[in-house]
């Protein structure tokens, strides 16, 4: 069985993905770690870039997912003890943007210049290509912004760029090839002469292909992650910010502003009125900017704003999102591919699930991401069981296992959206067809300002089904005596009243809006059966 499933798993690998893996190991002389090119000259202002939350707990302590550790010692580069991801924080320095007084600077060049002495090229994770990518990207942030790059900071600089021109993640392909774009963009902006002109080439014919491919039409980033669009919408302001800083223009920053403007048109759909993103596949709190933070920062950059004004029914059909609007609700529908074929490493099985709020207040939610391991944490919180929608014959809508790795594949189908009366929307998958009887599930939502109802079938097959609406934070349920009515409080006091088809369950469930953080919570789950499930919300 795990040998088909690996085989459903790798049959969407493209060839340079497998050549990427095969080629990885392989020896490749080390880069000289001595001297830079000379640094360029500004030529315009550098804007403030978005800030970060202030990590340091103590002069030797940082806390990164919501866990804090002593990094006094050079062991704590490599620390086994904590998660790869916690790690990967340490050797980012996002920190360095968050420096607000005299000390905070100095404790930052102290990290800094212990890095350089405590990481010898390619060792530990620190010089994996992906957080090579982003301490690139935040030194030169702290240089423009004013500190003192002293010669050894700036060998180290150029060394790291080196290293990385020749790691390109190609077996990873996705939002880790733009950010290997972006940083040699930078340190070729940064730098000047031809080594530098050869990292800025590298960069802007990496990124040029990438954003082709990875944009879709209406500005969402095909990985169906509105955490990971807005890490890449800021990686687009950051270049925008550069070129302006450098005196750099032409078709390319043209390009960059074109894509930012949709890509910021489209987060604005997709997030709550809570201004904070939607939790479809990998997505929490506190790791990409928020929406009002990269509108601040696109408009300290000269860049035109983005309408607020959003229509009744916002169908984003290139990703697989729709926004459907009454009054103050407001509810996020996917009908989303997990995501690419070749790299669905931040894929849920969330297909057809739904999150709901009245006004700033989330009261259907999916349940986020607390960790990226490759254990059974991971597997619950991918898990068709943890999002608002239907699980049948108790398993996954796309065969998500391992940390990133996805088999079968949820494919969504005879999608309708109709807003002559009341705002609707139906549609269907296949992620339970190797089932017997080849079972689809089939969802519609209808919305007045006053309610939403949803209604379930499972077409074919025999097998149970069970549709569940994870409550949002705080958000408490109550069941009348027939279980087919109740009603729910949310922590402002708004009461809303539901009604279903079915007799209700309420039980335990659980919210993770950051990593590292699990909230306690509440479901309803209802059987679905041969006759189709309807439940209204109203308020």
């Amino acid at each position: 069985m795990d040998a088909l499933r690996l085989i459903r798993t790798a049959r969407h690998l493209r060839p340079v993905q497998i050549w990427g893996r095969l080629a990885e190991p392989l020896p490749r002389p080390a880069p000289r770690s001595t001297g830079s090119p000379l640094r360029r000259p500004t030529a315009g202002a550098w804007a403030p870039p978005i800030a970060r939350d202030d990590p340091f707990q103590g002069p030797d302590r940082l806390r990164f997912l919501n866990e804090d550790a002593d990094v006094s010692g050079a062991s704590a580069w490599r620390d086994r003890s904590r998660s790869h991801l916690w790690l990967y924080n340490l050797h980012y320095f996002d920190a360095l943007t968050s420096a607000t007084d005299a000390e905070g600077r100095r404790r930052r060049a102290r990290l800094l210049a212990r890095w350089i002495a405590e990481n010898p090229i390619g060792g530990g994770p620190g010089w994996e290509p992906y957080p090579v990518s982003l301490r690139i990207v935040n030194w030169i942030k702290w240089s423009l912004a004013g500190a003192p790059f002293g010669p050894d900071w700036l060998a180290s600089l150029a060394a790291q760029a080196r290293w990385l021109e020749r790691r390109i993640e190609w077996r990873l392909l996705g939002n880790h090839l733009i950010a290997n774009a972006k940083a040699l963009i930078f340190v070729g902006l940064y730098f000047e002469g031809p080594e530098a002109e050869r990292w800025r080439l590298h960069g802007l014919r990496l990124l040029g292909g990438q954003l082709h491919e990875q944009l879709l039409a209406d500005g969402g980033h095909f990985e169906r992650s509105p955490m990971y669009h807005a890490i890449i919408l800021e990686d687009l302001l950051d270049l925008i910010n550069l070129a302006g800083a450098m005196g750099q223009g032409g078709r390319e920053v043209a390009d960059w502003i074109a894509a930012s403007r949709a890509m910021r048109r489209w987060l604005r759909v997709m997030s709550h009125p809570d201004g904070e993103i939607g939790f479809f596949n990998d997505a929490a709190f506190g790791i990409a900017a928020p929406l009002a933070a990269l509108e601040a920062y696109a408009a300290r950059l000269g860049l035109p704003p983005v309408s607020d004004n959003l229509a009744p029914l916002e169908a984003l059909t290139a990703s697989g999102y729709v926004r459907i609007a009454a009054g103050d609700a407001a509810a996020l529908l996917d009908v989303a591919p997990v995501g690419p074929d070749c790299q669905p490493g931040h894929a849920h099985a969330d297909t057809l699930s739904f999150e709901l709020s009245l006004g700033a207040e989330r009261l259907i939610v999916n349940g986020g991401v607390s960790a990226y391991g490759a254990d059974a944490r991971r597997q619950q919180e991918r898990a068709t069981r943890s999002h608002s929608t239907v699980e049948v014959a108790g398993g996954n809508s796309s065969e998500v296992w391992a940390g990133f790795r996805v088999g079968r594949r949820a494919r969504p189908f005879d999608l309708q959206m109709g807003e002559a009366d009341d705002l609707a929307v139906s549609c269907a998958h296949d992620g339970y067809r190797h089932l017997r009887g080849s079972p689809v599930h089939r969802r519609g939502w209808r919305m007045t300002p006053n309610s939403l109802a949803i209604t379930d079938g499972i077409e074919g097959g025999r097998a149970c089904a069970v549709a569940r609406h994870h409550l949002g934070p705080g958000v408490k349920a109550e069941a009348g005596a027939d279980w087919r009515s109740g009603r729910i409080v949310t922590p402002g006091g708004r009461s809303i009243t539901w009604r279903a088809s079915e007799p209700v369950t309420i039980q335990a469930s659980e919210w993770r809006p950051r990593f590292g953080e699990r909230m306690a919570t509440q479901q309803l789950v209802f059987p679905v059966g041969r006759r189709p499930l309807n439940v209204v919300l109203s308020w």
